[in-house]
């Protein structure tokens, strides 16, 4: 069978797949992916072909995964979270005009966001948006521009790739902007390493967030002007009434 499933694996832990990630995985006969999420899959699908591609090589790994189904193997393209959210299956479809005799399905999973959100208590409850602050295929400027706007329209806002050796004061430079238009004391949090092993949160205010230290494995929540810090949780309310 000519086949391709594009599959968002989570965070990590195989406990946060879907059902529908596991059974793709399972009637796969082949396993793509970035050779880290291959190694968070390996010991739960032990009787499958495994091919790995370095970062930065998407478009080989697209082929790849093409070409093994264009041999009559199920293949399983794997990312990290949501295939649909800064994953592969844009550039899957893309590709996949050059394979008509491929079939490409895309199975959904949990992206950092709402695995962070859920850790962190309810930052993401009315209306958010979503920004990596990764320039390496988006410029900075329109970076810059779209963490005003959201800032203006007082969205609580989710940041992906909020650093890295190169970008270390990325963050930084986003919190800046952001309180152009948002409160010092806006209520933040941050999540590390979600749904795996070493998985930590902190709650802080906008003004605690500019110097703090994160990683590449680290998503940012910047609340809204309604969030709160309710115990240990951070919260955004919808508005429901409850007197």
């Amino acid at each position: 069978m000519n086949k391709i499933y594009v599959v968002g694996i989570g965070p990590g832990e195989y406990e946060q797949m879907t059902l529908r990630a596991i059974h793709a995985l399972e009637n796969c006969d082949t396993i793509v992916g970035y050779t880290v999420y291959v190694d968070l899959v390996k010991e739960h699908f032990a009787g499958k072909e495994f091919l790995t591609t370095p970062m930065r090589k998407e478009v080989d790994r697209c082929i790849l995964a093409f070409e093994e189904a264009k041999k009559g193997k199920t293949v399983a393209m794997i990312c990290s979270g949501d295939a649909g959210v800064y994953g592969m299956s844009g550039l899957m479809l893309e590709l996949g005009e050059n394979y008509p005799e491929v079939q490409v399905e895309v199975i959904p999973g949990v992206t950092a966001a709402t695995g962070g959100a859920a850790v962190l208590g309810a930052p993401l409850i009315h209306d958010f948006c979503l920004i990596s602050l990764s320039d390496l295929l988006t410029p900075w400027e329109k970076i810059e521009k779209r963490l005003l706007l959201a800032s203006e329209a007082d969205f609580a806002i989710c940041l992906y790739n909020p650093s890295s050796k190169k970008r270390h004061d990325y963050l930084k430079k986003a919190c800046d902007l952001m309180m152009q238009h948002k409160s010092q004391e806006t209520v933040c949090g941050i999540v590390k390493n979600i749904g795996r092993e070493g998985e930590t949160y902190q709650i802080l205010t906008l003004k605690e967030l500019r110097d703090t230290e994160v990683d590449m494995f680290t998503t940012v929540f910047i609340g809204n002007s309604q969030t709160q810090r309710i115990g240990n949780a951070m919260v955004t309310p919808r508005g429901y009434r409850h007197d």
